[in-house]
C-alpha cells in the first residue's frame, strides 16, 4: 500500500483541477514536517512516543472541528516527521450535489461532481458556496476566500507552527500537503486502516529514511 502512496506523492500535483475542495467528502491528509526532520517523536516497538512539538500537532489536529464547524475527523496518527488524517467535510449545503454518508463515505461517485459541475468552482453551486468563493483575480481558487480543505491545513500549519516555535525555534512544514478524495467505502477502510497501522510499519514507511 505504501508503494502505491508513494507514487501519487511524487506527483507533482495530484489534485484534481475541476475538483472544489470545499465540496462536501473524506479527504486523506499527509503533512511533511521541513525537510522531514523527526520533529514530532520517535518510534520504538511499534508505538509512537510524542515528543512536545508532536503532541502540540496532535492536540491541535484535534481541535480544528471547533474551529470549523462543517468539519468531522477520522482516523489520525502523528508519525516522527509526518502527520496523516482523515477530514470529513460536511457543510448543511455545499451547492445540493450530495453528501457524506455516515462512515465516511462520499454519497454515490465523488467524481461525477467533476463533469457534470463543469470547470469554474463557483458556476454552478449554491449561491451560498458562490459568494464565499467570489472575489479578486483568483476567485474561486483563492483558499483563504472559501470554506475549503486548503483553509482548514493553513490554520492547522499556522497554528502548529505559531505554538511549536515557543519549543523550537527552527520547527517548519513542507510548504505544500498531499491529499486523496475518499471516493467509496472500500477506499475509506483501507485508508483507515493504513493510518492506523502506519507505526506499526514504520521501518517499511516510505517516509522513514534511513
Amino acid at each position: 500500500m505504501s508503494d502505491k502512496f508513494k507514487n501519487r506523492y511524487r506527483i507533482a500535483s495530484a489534485r484534481l483541477q475541476k475538483w472544489n475542495y470545499g465540496w462536501n467528502a473524506p479527504y486523506f491528509v499527509t503533512i511533511c514536517a521541513k525537510d522531514r526532520t523527526h520533529d514530532f517523536g520517535n518510534i520504538a516497538d511499534g508505538k509512537m512516543n510524542l515528543s512536545a512539538i508532536g503532541q502540540l500537532a496532535y492536540n491541535i489536529w484535534m481541535d480544528i472541528p471547533h474551529q470549523f464547524e462543517y468539519v468531522r475527523l477520522g482516523e489520525f496518527v502523528v508519525m516522527p516527521n509526518h502527520i496523516h488524517g482523515i477530514i470529513i467535510i460536511e457543510k448543511l449545503n455545499d451547492g445540493d450535489i450530495g453528501g457524506v454518508n455516515g462512515d465516511g463515505a462520499v454519497d454515490g461517485d465523488a467524481i461525477n461532481r467533476v463533469s457534470t459541475f463543469g470547470s469554474s468552482f463557483g458556476s454552478s453551486l449554491g449561491s451560498s458556496v458562490a459568494s464565499k468563493c467570489a472575489g479578486g483575480i483568483t476567485r474561486g481558487k483563492n483558499p483563504m476566500l472559501c470554506d475549503n480543505l486548503s483553509r482548514i491545513i493553513r490554520w492547522y500549519k499556522g497554528r502548529v507552527s505559531f505554538e511549536s516555535h515557543k519549543i523550537n525555534f527552527g520547527f517548519g512544514w513542507q510548504s505544500r500537503f498531499h491529499e486523496h478524495i475518499i471516493r467509496n467505502h472500500k477506499s475509506h477502510n483501507r485508508i483507515s486502516d493504513y493510518i492506523i497501522k502506519n507505526a506499526e510499519l514504520w521501518d517499511d514507511d516510505q517516509f522513514n529514511e534511513k
